[in-house]
């Protein structure tokens, strides 16, 4: 049995309520910060520099140039509210610090008081505050508390992205020695040697081969996984979690089913080895550039025709939203850079470049190219959580909401029992599950259970009513955050899966026979016999 939490993990009722406010509840809350060590190779100071005061007003200066939308999102605030119950910190913690409104200020009396003519002469009328100590540690408590889902910003009158205010918040903090460790060290790693979790090609190509025996022993088909294959058509990026986490893996399995049955030669690559970017999360456009050159340089070497991304959030956004610009993968990079123009030149446009996984796979169930019986996930009944990253910040397919459409229909063309969440708690509506934005770490657990509170409430309401036992994802966070949060909320993390879990298990392949995925259904089966009866 599993320690009982030092916090309290609310009850769930199946309804999402606006709590009491708490003032002060989670000011103790703080990541560990990150050391020299860690800090240095991403181009920050090791530890808080003793000018801090001036170098962080003259960044913060720095963004307001370089980001136009900064300086409106720190003028048009008129304080009515809208935000105040959308953020599921706040709705889990109670602090109205976590409010939206309440964290923006955190940085707007800051920018009155040395970039507003107002603020600088008539301070007190405009709740202007200079910089103090105080302040600085309360940007680091709370812009940590913020996953910069942006759900604040869909009921927002005038648009305000609270996420761009964290972002600009942590690249202030980084800029004067106050780093996260989580979140920079899972940078350096990347930088270093590829991936988030430190993984070295030969690890790589180890987990893969272990993989193709696995999947051969449990289907007899020889599916295979490739790594670093010249000439292959599709370079498919997806997180490092998905080499050898659960149920992150069986994801990876369901992509290399997908590419087999439909006849498609493609590679995964040690060079690009994480679709995962954590430079989005810190705020930092060259850090965020630095990740993402390695895929362009990838796909260069290898000589592919598409790129396609695995089923992870950010890293989603991050390709759909920055590629161009960042690499020239798709169009918008600069005139001058051969690299991306190459790049351009080699990859095959008739197909979205990049491309989402679900995409692919959605498009070949479509055409019939794949075929899946979706009697083997009768044992589901399956819900789907829309990730932040992909329902507020990018698209799939080419029609508005296909974000939306193109997963839920992949799940409904290869299982029988789907069951959305209540309206208003999905698609551009969605809650965070409340680990994303450089938030999932053990560092900041009672942030991460709390922040789940309103999925789980949702999540609740459709396991008490439509028997839903399967929670599909297309997000690695949200994949290891809700199999961390199920237990403290009373569910067994092995409720939780990916969209391409259940592909894995419906896809029919040329000769495949009784095995596993047929021996996990009548196990589920008989659970179930055995329950009613109880």
């Amino acid at each position: 049995m599993a320690a009982a939490p030092d916090f309290e993990v609310a009850k769930l009722t199946g309804e999402i309520t606006v709590p009491k406010l708490r003032e002060g509840a989670m000011a103790g809350i703080k990541a560990y910060i990150a050391s020299e060590k860690i800090q240095e190779p991403l181009g920050f100071p090791g530890q808080l520099v003793e000018d801090w005061h001036d170098r962080a007003i003259g960044k913060m200066g720095e963004l307001l140039k370089k980001y136009r939308s900064l300086q409106v999102f720190m003028d048009a605030c008129v304080h009515c509210g809208a935000c105040t119950d959308k953020c599921h910190y706040y709705l889990g913690t109670s602090d109205p610090k976590n409010m939206p409104v309440a964290r923006q200020e955190l940085m707007r009396q800051v920018y009155r008081r040395h970039f507003t003519f107002a603020g600088k002469y008539f301070p007190k009328l405009v709740g202007a505050k200079d910089l103090s100590r105080e302040i600085l540690d309360d940007w680091y408590s709370y812009y940590y508390q913020c996953s910069e889902c942006r759900r604040c910003s869909v009921y927002c009158p005038y648009g305000i992205d609270t996420a761009e205010i964290t972002m600009a918040g942590r690249e202030i903090l980084d800029s004067v020695g106050i780093g996260q460790k989580y979140s920079n060290e899972i940078l350096g790693k990347l930088h270093r040697i590829g991936n988030n979790l430190g993984l070295p090609g030969p690890a790589i190509l180890d987990t893969l081969e272990g993989l193709e025996e696995d999947v051969l022993e449990d289907t007899g088909i020889p599916v295979k996984f490739p790594l670093d294959v010249e000439g292959a058509e599709v370079m498919l990026v997806t997180p490092s979690a998905d080499f050898f986490s659960e149920p992150h893996v069986e994801s990876l399995i369901g992509y290399a089913k997908v590419f087999h049955a439909a006849g498609i030669s493609w590679t995964l690559s040690t060079k690009a080895s994480e679709a995962g970017n954590f430079g989005l999360f810190i705020g930092s456009y060259e850090n965020m550039r630095k990740a993402a050159l390695r895929i362009r340089d990838a796909a260069l070497d290898l000589g592919v025709k598409r790129i396609v991304v695995g089923e992870c959030g950010h890293a989603w956004r991050v390709a759909y939203s920055f590629w161009n610009t960042l690499t020239g993968v798709g169009a918008g990079a600069p005139e001058d850079d051969e690299f991306a123009r190459k790049l351009q030149a080699q990859l095959d446009h008739s197909y979205p470049q990049p491309s989402h996984i679900c995409e692919v796979t959605h498009d070949l169930l479509k055409r019939g190219v794949i075929k899946a019986d979706k009697s083997k996930n009768d044992h589901r009944v399956i819900t789907f959580h829309d990730s932040c990253n992909v329902s507020r910040a990018s698209r799939m397919g080419d029609m508005p909401g296909g974000q939306f459409i193109i997963p839920r229909e992949v799940i409904k063309m290869v299982a029988n029992n789907y069951q959305d969440m209540a309206p208003g708690t999905t698609h551009e509506a969605t809650f965070c599950c409340g680990g994303g934005g450089g938030l999932l770490t053990d560092d900041l657990m009672q942030v991460r259970v709390k922040g789940a509170q309103p999925r789980m409430e949702a999540f609740k309401d459709v396991v008490d009513n439509n028997k839903v036992n399967f929670l599909a994802l297309i997000c690695a966070i949200c994949k290891a955050q809700f199999t961390k949060v199920l237990p403290y909320y009373g569910y067994k993390m092995d409720m939780v899966g990916g969209v391409h879990q259940l592909v894995a298990t419906a896809i029919e392949l040329p000769g495949l026979g009784a095995g596993p995925v047929e021996e996990e259904a009548e196990e589920a089966e008989s659970e179930a016999a055995a329950a009613g009866d109880e």
